[in-house]
């Protein structure tokens, strides 16, 4: 087991941190200074002088992930790939006692990502408490995966990933989230060891930032995950679905007199089309699914029961004296999450998530 240890602006938590596990373990350490301040030059310094740790330094400040994939790099370029890597944050709040458990979680499993997550009991400051249960619901609302603590930086993986690890995209905080979305896109399995929830002096001594950080990890959970391509494949089925409704009135119109019977073919014969095309845009390019038995009764069978849904929703709601031009749009946004969640779910639902 190789330990990485990411270090942005570090005081002395850190040498505690390599004390501890430089006694407790044989495990050899690899430490990121990622660009700080000529300020921290003495932790480094004593960093230099642990047994079993070395030193990469990047000139100028590039992330939290861009420092774990420069270690990454290192590792693979010096150790056997059958070894396994671990990261550690440079704080202190992951104690040797966790880590251990987290290596034998991995050595159990040596194919999954293996996270130690904390429970967040006890006196846990209220924005790491919140943030991280927002980040966990829109997590699994994208992914249809739960993974309790989205956020913890204590991982294990084995070595062979290694390339695959180092590819991913992002440097900053949002790499970690990458890490889960990479994982839920190729079936990797995630396991989860709970450890104790460490904060020390409220976690002052973080560098993540509430407002940059979240919105660059909300953008990679909506942009690597399939609910953009959901609304992008609903939003050409629509067009496909106008543009055959405007052909097939104009055909039907050759023939038919009665302009309801026009009508009434031309929306069958567009909806049939748009669903079909729908169908497999939602198989192979939204939710990525290879051998679904059924999928397409499936399918029929949701489309069928969303739509009376929606039908006796909008209706209700005319009943009740609301606009009938107006209240199909808030019933659509009742509606477009819950057929996402659906399809995702029981009609393109492979293999083990």
């Amino acid at each position: 087991m190789i330990v990485v240890i990411p270090a942005y602006e570090p005081d002395e938590k850190l040498l505690g941190v390599l004390k501890d596990f430089t006694e407790q373990t044989s495990f050899p350490i690899v430490v990121v200074n990622d660009g700080s301040s000529e300020a921290c030059r003495p932790i480094f310094d004593v960093v230099r002088s642990f047994d079993h740790v070395t030193l990469l330094e990047h000139e100028v400040n590039k992330g939290k992930g861009a420092a774990m994939k420069t270690a990454f790099r290192y590792i693979g370029e010096h150790f056997d790939r059958d070894e396994s890597v671990m990261t550690v944050d440079a704080d202190g709040q992951h104690l040797v006692s966790d880590a251990l458990r987290v290596a034998e979680q991995l050595r159990a499993h040596p194919d999954a990502l293996v996270l130690g997550s904390r429970k967040f009991t006890g006196n846990v400051p209220f924005k790491s408490r919140a943030g991280n249960a927002i980040t966990r619901a829109v997590f699994q609302f994208c992914t249809g995966v739960r993974v309790y603590d989205t956020q913890t930086g204590l991982r294990a993986f084995s070595a062979y990933r290694i390339p695959e690890m180092s590819e991913l995209k992002g440097d900053r905080y949002e790499y970690e989230i990458n890490q889960l979305i990479h994982c839920t896109n190729n079936q990797i399995d995630i396991d989860e060891v709970w450890i104790d929830t460490v904060y020390i002096e409220e976690n002052k001594s973080s560098h993540f930032h509430a407002i940059k950080d979240s919105f660059r990890i909300y953008k990679v959970l909506l942009l690597g995950t399939s609910f953009l391509r959901f609304v992008a494949s609903s939003f050409a089925s629509f067009l496909i679905d106008y543009a055959m409704y405007a052909l097939l009135l104009g055909i039907t119109s050759q023939f038919i007199q009665q302009d309801e019977l026009q009508s009434l073919l031309s929306v069958a014969g567009a909806r049939i089309i748009s669903s079909t095309c729908n169908y497999f845009f939602n198989r192979f390019l939204v939710f990525h699914t290879k051998n679904a038995r059924m999928s397409f009764m499936k399918y029929v069978a949701l489309t069928l029961i969303t739509l009376g849904i929606q039908s006796a929703m909008t209706s209700g709601a005319v009943a009740l004296g609301m606009n009938k031009w107006i209240i199909y749009i808030p019933v659509q946004l009742v509606m477009y999450p819950l057929t996402y969640l659906l399809q995702r779910a029981f009609v393109f639902r492979e293999g083990k998530r």
